[in-house]
């Protein structure tokens, strides 16, 4: 990979992290697009590895958040554990929240699942279109949260179910856990801000397996220029999902999801029309 494809796929990524149009699923066509060689060990990585240094901007921007423990009185009556969860509780929450996506990511990615979907552009172009339709009418049959409604344990754990679906590349795991506190009884604002908090678990676990994947099959992957590629990627990542990030929770506040719903069908749409007319999507042979 060159350093222009390195920034112009970074910049897809911090896009299109936080939005529900799936940046796996974005970062696939850019490739076809760019002509990047699909199925090899490096560039599986670099798709994950990248997400992380964008999933990174939550951490800076809700920093408050994630470095804050609770110091105030525990529930009367409550045993050691208890307390400790208290103590916790925002922690707690990630925990419980992404334990569905440890036991299905490692499931899809032992099978080989993953890394096949994550080579079928036209996989992508399908669930873009399905979850494009999804998206012009969830706002209807959802937007029913309050602000008084809370995550809890409950809640978090369902979350982390609908974030399952987006193992599928163009699912879009930002549109299926928004939607998925939404069904729970969040508002839309609540539920984006637990979507992006629920990122920085998820993500580093899987950088973490497909670190440990590269590895396994020898480091004759880790040249200077790749390393200096991964770290460009990272930090283009991160600045880009940063400024992304604050307009999203704003529009999606005062809007909703129909105008994403209508860009996925029309992206997904082309796609799937120009596959099926045989053309190839990469501008460079």
């Amino acid at each position: 990979m060159t350093i222009i494809e390195t920034i112009i796929i970074a910049i897809v990524e911090g896009l299109t992290e936080f939005l529900p149009v799936s940046s796996t699923g974005h970062m696939i066509i850019t490739q076809n697009l760019l002509g990047i060689e699909q199925g090899d060990a490096f560039v599986h990585a670099f798709t994950f590895i990248i997400q992380f240094g964008a999933i990174l901007s939550v951490v800076c921007l809700y920093w408050k958040k994630f470095f804050h423990i609770d110091h105030s009185p525990a529930p009367a009556g409550s045993n050691f554990i208890q307390k400790l969860i208290h103590k916790f509780r925002f922690y707690w929450l990630l925990f419980i929240g992404v334990l569905p996506a440890i036991v299905i990511g490692l499931l899809a990615k032992k099978s080989g699942l993953l890394d096949w979907l994550l080579d079928s552009v036209l996989v992508v172009a399908i669930m873009l279109v399905v979850g494009g339709v999804f998206m012009l009418f969830c706002d209807k049959w959802f937007n029913k949260g309050k602000e008084t409604n809370q995550v809890n344990e409950r809640r978090a754990f369902k979350i982390g179910l609908y974030q399952c679906i987006s193992v599928i590349p163009g699912v879009s795991r930002s549109m299926a856990t928004i939607v998925g506190g939404m069904t729970q009884g969040l508002t839309r604002k609540r539920a984006a801000e637990f979507s992006f908090f629920l990122a920085v678990p998820t993500m580093a676990g899987a950088t973490l397996l497909d670190l440990l994947d590269l590895f396994k099959e020898g480091t004759s992957w880790a040249t200077g220029h790749n390393i200096a590629m991964l770290i460009l990627g990272c930090v283009v990542a991160f600045i880009v999902a940063l400024l992304a990030m604050k307009w999203f929770v704003s529009f999606l506040t005062k809007y909703g999801f129909k105008a994403f719903g209508v860009y996925r069908i029309i992206v997904g749409g082309i796609i799937i029309a120009l596959l099926l007319a045989g053309q190839s999507l990469a501008m460079v042979d």
